[in-house]
């Protein structure tokens, strides 16, 4: 066990505590990361260019087509179960998380926020009308009868963070519009470029005040939408507790710093804390 893990379970333990996790939670799942040491070089659709442009929406598209599979059957690991454990038996007050995978939910933490939405789920961005991502995969095959399955050597075409896969051929293929107004339809997750619900900030701040320490997990915390939370902890000159592989831009303000993945820390956190998956 390691000391850095020893720490945090004593800055924790008889302490109300809330998680706040990043992509570096799911790496173990089979998900890569953006920011992470060992990720692979990344360009993620911008909001502006996938509602500017319908062709870079079909672009999209016809990648999330081929990588929604591979992305359903994605699991939750041993990570995701251990801190759903910890939420039933210690101070966990619940998740935030900035991951669109749905695992903590899964693996049977409660609640959750899932602050960038949920690539699940597919939305209208005009009457707000809501589709199951499931049943849009077979409106889009239904759609591209003649699109040819993805037969590339392994590596060629990497499952992305956010579900799709990328890959070169992207021409001729059809998205349909909302079929109650016909308006432009968008996986419900937070894009690049774009804002939170701030109906949603509000909920995710309520958390934080309500937890006495603060513990980041697998964030590199690079955009404001997670570092904001750790500010503003600290100027409620509160605890906060940082693990992730790599720097941070949250890291002068960690009571406690790990350099650590987040599946072997929330397994050791376990053991120290007396919890058992379940």
């Amino acid at each position: 066990m390691s000391d850095g893990v020893q720490r945090l379970a004593e800055l924790i333990a008889g302490r109300s505590w809330l998680a706040l996790t990043g992509a570096g939670f799911s790496t173990d799942s089979g998900i890569p990361d953006y920011r992470g040491p060992d990720s692979p070089p990344a360009n993620p659709m911008l909001y502006a260019d996938f509602v500017g442009d319908p062709a870079n929406r079909s672009r999209y598209w016809v990648r999330s087509y081929y990588g929604w599979p591979r992305m359903r059957r994605v699991a939750a690991n041993p990570g995701h179960r251990a801190l759903a454990a910890l939420g039933r038996e210690s101070g966990l007050q619940g998740v935030i998380t900035q991951n669109v995978d749905g695992l903590h939910t899964e693996a049977g933490s409660d609640p959750v926020l899932e602050l960038h939405g949920r690539l699940a789920e597919v939305i209208c961005l005009d009457c707000r009308a809501s589709i199951d991502r499931a049943a849009f995969q077979r409106q889009l095959e239904a759609l591209n009868p003649d699109l040819p399955e993805l037969s590339v050597p392994a590596g060629e075409a990497e499952l992305r963070p956010d579900g799709d896969l990328d890959i070169d051929d992207e021409s001729g293929f059809v998205v349909p519009d909302c079929p109650r107004c016909a308006g432009i339809l968008k996986p419900d997750v937070v894009f690049f470029g774009e804002s939170v619900p701030k109906e949603r900030v509000a909920r995710a701040y309520a958390m934080v005040e309500a937890a006495q320490v603060l513990v980041v997990l697998g964030s590199s915390l690079t955009v404001m939408s997670g570092l904001r939370f750790v500010r503003y902890q600290a100027k409620r000159d509160l605890p906060v507790a940082i693990v992730n592989r790599g720097a941070t831009r949250g890291d002068e303000l960690a009571t406690v710093r790990l350099e650590a993945g987040t599946t072997e820390t929330m397994l050791g956190l376990q053991e120290l804390l007396g919890t058992a998956v379940r």
